[in-house]
């Protein structure tokens, strides 16, 4: 641990699940900021955190705080990292970063000028399973790979206002569901070269399905199936010509995942034993980067990050989402 004391910017759901991690890894959460100080003070109360804001402007200027954790559903994460990385605080920003690309740069240009760690919350990457993974990918146990397939589908509310289906809000399933497998297929295999996708729309306009096919250096492909209107098996598996990984569901969240031959052989398995829901592994993370000096995670880069919302920017170009802030 470096002694960094958290802010949580916003009290949503994200920001408890996050919050309860933080208190069982053991880390100091110095102050919690919201628009309304009574949301504030309750979950102040809820997690010991002894200083609540009803502001994030005041949290931002919390002299107690070094870094802060930003929770607002995504159009907002711009403008209060921005806010934040001005009043000299790192930040961990939720997944997606940011609306588009351009917002996504502007984060990453302040905190370079700031000197500050800028770093997505895409804690799927930081989980022991994906930690493994990528040991195993390393050491070439796979041989070639091939082929990446992942899907993250669930049920939700179809109400228009629902925030997973509002275009003011940066509603639709790539942002909120199709961020996690499209962020893993680059993490195995880089960033495309090639992009396809489709989609079904809601009659808000928002996207209720996207499929994607990815073509990455080297030729091997990823397919990724996103949609907020059914609950699927939320698998992935990685094939390279001499073995493959099957990670269970659900692929995302902490989790088991075997190594398996060509004959169907099971080289190694492993199993996921952890407390929490795992968000812990993001934030200590973050904590051993500042505590190095270094301002850009070694699992996401910022660069990375930021051109993983172009790839979202062009699949969204290719199926027809705009948000109303863009046009």
């Amino acid at each position: 641990m470096t002694g960094l004391h958290w802010g949580i910017l916003a009290t949503g759901g994200i920001a408890h699940a996050f919050t309860s991690d933080l208190r069982t890894a053991g880390l100091d959460v110095a102050a919690v900021g919201s628009r309304r100080i009574d949301s504030a003070r309750e979950f102040a109360d809820q997690y010991g955190i002894p200083h609540a804001h009803g502001s994030y402007e005041e949290l931002a200027a919390d002299p107690t705080v070094d870094i802060v954790y930003i929770a607002t559903p995504h159009p907002g994460h711009v403008e209060n990292a921005l806010l934040a990385l001005d009043h000299g605080k790192h930040v961990l920003v939720e997944k997606p970063f940011t609306l588009n690309a351009a917002e996504a740069a502007a984060i990453r240009d302040r905190a370079a000028e700031k000197g500050l760690l800028a770093m997505e919350a895409m804690w799927t990457r930081y989980l022991p399973h994906m930690v493994r993974i990528r040991e195993i990918l390393a050491a070439g146990t796979l041989g070639e790979i091939r082929v990446v397939s992942a899907d993250h589908t669930q049920k939700i509310s179809t109400d228009p206002a629902h925030r997973l289906n509002a275009l003011e809000l940066g509603g639709g399933a790539l942002l909120d569901l199709g961020i996690y497998p499209l962020s893993f297929a680059i993490d195995v295999l880089g960033l495309p070269e090639q992009i396809t996708a489709l989609a079904r729309l809601s009659d808000a306009g928002s996207d209720a399905e996207v499929a994607t096919i990815l073509v990455h250096p080297g030729g091997a492909m990823s397919t990724t199936v996103s949609s907020s209107r059914g609950a699927g098996a939320n698998t992935a598996q990685i094939v390279g010509t001499e073995a493959r990984i099957e990670i269970d569901r659900v692929w995302y969240t902490p989790t088991s995942f075997r190594v398996i031959t060509p004959d169907n052989e099971v080289a190694e398995e492993f199993t996921t034993d952890i407390e929490g829901r795992g968000m812990q592994f993001q934030a200590l993370a973050a904590e051993r980067l500042v505590a190095a000096g270094v301002t850009s995670s070694d699992v996401l880069p910022i660069d990375e990050t930021v051109a993983i919302m172009g790839v979202l920017d062009e699949v969204r170009r290719q199926i027809g989402v705009v948000y109303p802030g863009e046009r």
